[in-house]
């Protein structure tokens, strides 16, 4: 196992909310065929930092965290980078990179014709 995948969220005090995108974790695990995949939340548990401890401990080489955010808000310009580096430090020899968020992701127009459409 080379990489290990956090799918980084908000967080909300609203517990089906958090549950949601765990279930956004686990189809997109079934569907890429990925070995390690953790959820971890901005503002509450699991953080960030916790996921990304749990992927090193499996023997990942390399952490993908993906924001599942819309925008580029303050939180993916400030916060997660500040995260990441504080990560970098904890663990030295693991390689990090995060992904772009959902942003800009053609699927998102037809998402929203999709939702119109149900009424």
């Amino acid at each position: 196992m080379n990489s290990g995948v956090v799918l980084f969220a908000h967080g909300s005090t609203v517990e089906a909310a958090n549950e949601a995108v765990r279930a956004v974790a686990r189809q997109a695990q079934r569907a890429g065929s990925l070995d390690a995949v953790e959820t971890a939340f901005l503002d509450v548990p699991p953080l960030l930092k916790d996921a990304v401890a749990r992927l090193a401990e499996r023997g990942v080489a390399e952490v993908v965290i993906v924001p599942y955010f819309l925008t580029l808000g303050i939180h993916l310009q400030r916060d997660l980078p500040l995260q990441v580096e504080e990560l970098c430090r904890l663990h030295p020899g693991l390689a990090i990179r995060v992904t772009r968020p959902l942003d800009g992701h053609p699927a998102l127009a037809g998402i929203v014709l999709d939702r119109l459409r149900e009424g």
